[in-house]
């Protein structure tokens, strides 16, 4: 998953008052693309069908899909896709630490059985 640059640069009378879109014009490239390349393979899968599924997506070898839209519905779709992937994100940390924390007890409560 790769943060694509051109997005920052497009100028829209909505992306001059979106204090996000500011910000993210004031990050340096390599922060951005080390920001998009650490999501898990496992949240870039679930973003991918999650796309998939909302553009729709006939076999390639099949069909010849061409999808075309406008800015605004594209800029709905980005944003959906961000929001979808910062849950899972979110989502990742939470089973991580409830992992963590079930291995923690588990392995408290065998020290105290000693």
């Amino acid at each position: 998953m790769i943060f694509n640059f051109d997005f920052l640069n497009s100028e829209s009378q909505e992306q001059s008052y979106n204090t996000l879109m500011q910000y993210l014009r004031q990050q340096h490239p390599e922060v951005l693309a080390q920001i998009a390349s650490s999501a898990s393979p496992d949240v870039k899968q679930i973003i991918s069908q999650n796309v998939q599924g909302l553009v729709g997506m006939l076999p390639a070898g099949d069909f010849n899909v061409k999808v075309t839209t406008d800015r605004e519905n594209l800029a709905h779709l980005l944003a959906s896709a961000m929001m979808t992937g910062y849950f899972l994100c979110q989502m990742e940390k939470r089973m991580d630490l409830e992992e963590s924390l079930v291995d923690s007890s588990a392995n408290h409560s065998l020290s105290d059985e000693s």
